[in-house]
C-alpha cells in the first residue's frame, strides 16, 4: 500500500475537497476520456447524487463541476479567471474546454442535483455525460469522490486495492498497518520518516521530494497569512464573520503584558487554524491535509511549532510531513478520510492523529511514540459527526479545526511523556472509527440533514 505524501497533501481551493476539489477533478478527467474517445460531442451533461446533491451548493459543487467542464483545474485554479468564465457560461450556455471546442452546456438545465437515494458506490457520486445534437448519450461515467480530492471511476471503485496496486512498483517499506510499521521500523532501525522517504525516494528524486515539502508548507503558511489578516463575512447566508484576525491582534497586543496564562498558546493554535479554515470557506487556495474540511488542523500544529517551541526549525519539516502522510495513508487504507462516508472523524479526527504524529517525530520522538500520539489524538474524535449547518463548511467546522490542533498537540505532548506502551493500538483505533463510520446514520455524514445542521437557524 503506498500513498504519496502528495496524494495525502494536495494544493486546491474551498470550501471542500471532497465537494469541490473532487468534482473539478472528475470532470477533468472525463474531459480527457472524451479527448481520447472516437465521438465528436456536440454538448454536456452531469448529475449530482448523494451528499454532493444534499449540501452541493453549499460547498460550491455546482460551480467546481461547471468550471471542471470548462477545463479548469484545483492546483492551477485562478478566482478572477474563474468568475469571468461562470458569467460566459452562464450567458452563452457553453463550455469551451481545451482540445473541444464549444459544447453546448446550460447550467440550469444541464446540471442536475438528484435528490433521491445515493449511486451504489460511495455518498458522494456523480455522473458525466457527452451528448450528440439530439442530446442523446455518446459517451457516460460515473465518478465517486471518496474524500481528500480522491476520485475513482465506478470501475476503479469495484477494482479496488488490487487493482490500484498492480499499477504501483515496488517500495522498500509497504507497510498496510501501523504494527507492520512499527515491526519494520525496529527491524530497519530506521525512522517513520525515513521509511517513507524511502518509499517517495522510488518515484521521483531527493530534489523533488524536497521541493514539494517546501511548496507545501508555503501554500499552507501563506494561507495562514492571508486568514490572519482578511475581515468581513464568509460567503453563503449564514453571515458567519471571519474571527482569526481580531483574535491574532489581541494576542499579539498581550505580549509583554503579563497578561497570559499558560492556556492562552490554546487560542494561538486555534487561530492559526481558524485563519486557514476561514480562507477556505471563502473558497480560497488551501493545502488538503488530509481534506479541505480538515485542512486548518496540521498548518496550525506546524505553526506553533515554528513560533512557539524552542529549538523548531523548517529543516525539519520534510519529517514532520512525511511522518503525517504515514499515518494519513493508514487511516485511509483501513478506514477513510471522507466525511460523507464516516463522518468528522474521518476528516478532523484523521487530521488531529496526522499532526500529533508528525509534531511527535520532531520533538523527538520515537516510532512508538509517534503511534501512540496518533492513536490518542484519533481516539478522542470518535464518533463526531460530519452536521455543517446549511452544508457549508463554516459552523461547526472552522472552530472544530482550531480544537483538533489542541489536541494534535495536546496529544503529541502526552506520548512524549511516555515510552510508547499504550492500551489501545493505533490499528484497533482505526477499525473502529471505521465500523462507527458504517454504523453512523446518513443524516450524520455530510447530507446537513442532521445534528447542528437541523437544530440552529440556517440564516
Amino acid at each position: 500500500m503506498f500513498l504519496s505524501v502528495f496524494d495525502m497533501f494536495k494544493v486546491g481551493i474551498g470550501p471542500s475537497s471532497s465537494h469541490t476539489m473532487g468534482p473539478m477533478v472528475a470532470a477533468a478527467r472525463f474531459l480527457d476520456l472524451l479527448r481520447a474517445s472516437p465521438f465528436e460531442a456536440q454538448g454536456l451533461r452531469a448529475s449530482l447524487h448523494g451528499s454532493l446533491a444534499f449540501t452541493g451548493v453549499g460547498h460550491a459543487t455546482d460551480r467546481a463541476t461547471i468550471l471542471g467542464l470548462a477545463g479548469f483545474a484545483p492546483e492551477t485554479y485562478d478566482h478572477d479567471r474563474a468568475e469571468a468564465a461562470l458569467a460566459a457560461i452562464r450567458a452563452e450556455h457553453r463550455v469551451t474546454p481545451p482540445g473541444l471546442g464549444a459544447l453546448k452546456f446550460d447550467p440550469e438545465t444541464d446540471l442536475v442535483f438528484d435528490y433521491g437515494p445515493p449511486l451504489d458506490g460511495h455518498a458522494n457520486g456523480m455522473i458525466l455525460m457527452a451528448t450528440d445534437p439530439q442530446g442523446d448519450v455518446l459517451l457516460q461515467e460515473t465518478y465517486y469522490s471518496i474524500g481528500g480530492g480522491f476520485v475513482v471511476t465506478a470501475a476503479e471503485h469495484r477494482g479496488g486495492e488490487k487493482a490500484a496496486e498492480a499499477r504501483l512498483r515496488p517500495i522498500p517499506y509497504p507497510f498496510k498497518s501501523a504494527a507492520e510499521m512499527l515491526e519494520m521500523a525496529r527491524d530497519s532501525g530506521k525512522t517513520i520518516a525515513e521509511m517513507k522517504r524511502a518509499n517517495e525516494l522510488v518515484f521521483r528524486s531527493p530534489a523533488e521530494l524536497d521541493a514539494g515539502i517546501r511548496r507545501l508548507w508555503e501554500v499552507m503558511d501563506a494561507c495562514i497569512t492571508r486568514g490572519l489578516a482578511a475581515e468581513g463575512t464568509l460567503p453563503g447566508g449564514l453571515k458567519v464573520r471571519r474571527r482569526a484576525r481580531a483574535i491574532h491582534e489581541a494576542l499579539l497586543a498581550e505580549r509583554g503584558m503579563n497578561l497570559n496564562a499558560p492556556h492562552t498558546i490554546n487560542d494561538w493554535i486555534s487561530t492559526y487554524a481558524m485563519a486557514v479554515n476561514e480562507e477556505n470557506a471563502a473558497g480560497g487556495q488551501v493545502v488538503t491535509a488530509p481534506t479541505n474540511g480538515a485542512a486548518g488542523v496540521l498548518p496550525a500544529t506546524v505553526r506553533y511549532w515554528l513560533d512557539h517551541v524552542p529549538g523548531a526549525t523548517t529543516a525539519r519539516l520534510p519529517d514532520l510531513f512525511l511522518t503525517a502522510a504515514a499515518i494519513g495513508g493508514l487511516v485511509k487504507h483501513n478506514a477513510s478520510i471522507s466525511g460523507a462516508e464516516a463522518g468528522c472523524q474521518a476528516e478532523v479526527g484523521s487530521a488531529a492523529a496526522m499532526a500529533a504524529a508528525g509534531l511527535t517525530a520532531v520533538l523527538g520522538g520515537t516510532p512508538e511514540q509517534i503511534e501512540n500520539a496518533a492513536e490518542i489524538a484519533l481516539e478522542h474524535h470518535l464518533g463526531m459527526t460530519c452536521d455543517p449547518v446549511k452544508g457549508l463548511v463554516q459552523v461547526p467546522c472552522i472552530e472544530r479545526n482550531g480544537l483538533g490542533a489542541i489536541k494534535a498537540v495536546s496529544a503529541a505532548s502526552l506520548a512524549m511523556r511516555g515510552n510508547g506502551s499504550h492500551f489501545v493500538p493505533l490499528d484497533a483505533c482505526i477499525e473502529t472509527m471505521r465500523q462507527t463510520g458504517r454504523d453512523m446514520h446518513e443524516h450524520y455524514k455530510e447530507t446537513a440533514l442532521g445534528g447542528l445542521a437541523v437544530n440552529v437557524p440556517n440564516c
